[in-house]
């Protein structure tokens, strides 16, 4: 029986917007996604503020039955104790989080993050309940030299190690060359390492996990290219940066099913 997989559209807002400015987004999404006539359901949207911004984010949500999905940033790897500055999944599981994104290029980059500590984080968040959006991908170096798929595979590999073949999991291949850039990926090119990337899934945890796992492309997403990406069979939807900070850009990014035709 084939496995129908709910597009994921996923937006972070990196440090950007805080507690009150992220009350204000949210509720203006929400409205011009009604407005639009968006049929909630038909793809999940979910949004990743900063830490100040969940309680508030939550509390929305919440009390005004809005049908997004929040999640935080990052997590700590571990689950308490003496470790300034870091967050527990713990904390993010009792401010309803369903998601965390782990292994972001940013914070290889700035945080000098492993890919064993990226696993480990892994671990954590699903210690905790939370699904963790793996995030993989090649610089423009890598990709001269080892290929479109090379990195990112090993990168996944790697955070996919302990993991058990029933956990729920989200992968976000983000090629860094792509990140800001305003020069995204082609859709083609997506699709094949978004297909590399479901091979190692169903190598690691087996085919049934990789025909329901999402995997989602992230790189300078935009409402013009968005349609494109979600029309190759192994992108189950994205993972926005810049443009979902703005509220009209980011409700046409969700709308793809229905500005396009898809």
């Amino acid at each position: 029986m084939a496995v129908t997989r709910t597009p994921l559209i996923a937006g972070n807002w990196k440090m950007n917007l805080d507690h009150q400015q992220a009350i204000a987004f949210v509720q203006k999404l929400d409205w011009a996604l009604k407005d639009a006539g968006h049929e909630a359901g038909s793809v999940e949207v979910a949004l990743f503020p900063p830490f100040t911004g969940l309680r508030s984010v939550q509390t929305l949500i919440s009390a005004d039955k809005i049908a997004f999905a929040h999640g935080a940033q990052d997590v700590s790897a571990h689950d308490s104790g003496p470790y300034t500055g870091e967050v527990s999944g713990a904390f993010l599981k009792k401010l309803d989080c369903a998601y965390v994104i782990i292994g972001h290029s940013e914070r290889r980059q700035h945080h000098a993050e492993t890919d064993e500590i990226v696993g480990a984080k892994v671990s954590a968040a699903l210690r905790h309940g939370l699904a963790p959006v793996i995030c993989v991908g090649e610089t423009a170096e890598d990709l001269e030299k080892h290929g479109a798929s090379a990195v990112p595979a090993a990168q996944l590999r790697t955070a996919l190690a302990g993991v058990s073949a029933d956990a729920e999991i989200v992968v976000a291949y983000e090629p860094v060359w792509a990140i800001g850039s305003g020069q995204a990926a082609t859709p083609e090119q997506a699709q094949e390492v978004c297909r590399a990337l479901r091979g190692v899934i169903a190598g690691t945890l087996g085919e049934d996990a990789a025909a329901r796992t999402r995997i989602l492309y992230g790189g300078s997403v935009a409402a013009a290219n968005i349609a494109g990406f979600m029309r190759e069979p192994d992108v189950d939807g994205a993972l926005v940066g810049g443009a979902s900070l703005k509220v009209d850009e980011f409700a046409a990014i969700i709308r793809y099913q229905k500005h396009v035709g898809v």
